[in-house]
């Protein structure tokens, strides 16, 4: 059932590890041109080569999607040098979870302006356009997919701002996919759980050390399981429009 990506283009934020890494892959792998963008210009560099060498085709534009102006320039300058555009996954995301009274205010704006204003500002410059591939494009259709979180249906203690974050996320999909379904831009969301990355890597070592004894009996996700979903949720044929996908580790509650 599924489709051939040769001749779209997907932009792919937080590609520079974890999920947004293995989705662009994943994507390069199904035929698109993958447009790549995280803070980190070095690892992009290297997923690039990595596609590359096997048969695909990536761009690197490093960019910090916080602030509004790069966010908007990583989707101009994909259209300038790749003509169109087809597919975006905003994988990029950022978690400082711990007791809130000790938490930093810094770490609270940290994860509003990456999980949810550094989204809105791709995906507001990317709507025109994928739009216009959504109504001109050989396929007929046009995907854009946000990577929310397992947070984003159940609040835990502790998460209060990332949880916040990831609850706005499927909103703003929700609303987004009712105002464009009739014009063939299908919008989905993804809400993994707990899944092997360095999205942990931001913890306090304290905080890291009790998420590891919380999750010692749980085999967690690997970022290519999402990365599947992600890309079958593309790959589908016009007339199947997968809204909401969520995955969790076999032995978690």
């Amino acid at each position: 059932m599924a489709e051939s990506l040769i001749g779209t283009v997907a932009l792919v934020t937080g590609a520079s590890s974890g999920i947004g890494h293995a989705a662009a892959r994943e994507l390069a792998a199904r035929g698109a041109s993958v447009v790549i963008t995280a803070r980190r210009a070095d690892r992009l560099e290297e997923l690039a080569a990595t596609i590359v060498a096997s048969g695909g085709h990536a761009l690197t534009l490093p960019a910090d999607i916080t602030r509004r102006d790069e966010a908007a320039g990583v989707v101009a300058a994909t259209i300038a040098q790749l003509g169109r555009l087809d597919t975006v996954v905003n994988s990029a995301g950022v978690m400082f979870n711990g007791p809130t009274l000790a938490m930093p205010v810094d770490d609270w704006e940290a994860m509003v302006d990456l999980n949810l204003k550094g989204l809105m500002y791709v995906t507001k410059a990317a709507l025109p356009h994928l739009l216009e591939g959504a109504a001109t494009g050989p396929r007929g259709v046009t995907d854009l997919v946000n990577i929310s979180s397992i947070a984003g249906r159940i609040v835990y203690e502790q998460c209060p701002i990332y949880c916040a974050t990831k609850f706005a996320v499927n909103a703003f999909t929700e609303a987004l996919r009712l105002e464009f379904t009739q014009r063939n831009l299908r919008v989905s969301v993804v809400d993994p759980g707990v899944t092997e990355s360095e999205l942990f890597s931001h913890l306090s070592p304290q905080v890291l050390i009790e998420y590891d004894e919380g999750f010692a009996a749980v085999e967690k996700l690997h970022a290519e399981d999402v990365a599947e979903a992600i890309a079958s949720i593309v790959a589908n044929p016009r007339r199947i429009a997968v809204n909401e996908v969520v995955i969790r580790p076999t032995d978690h509650k």
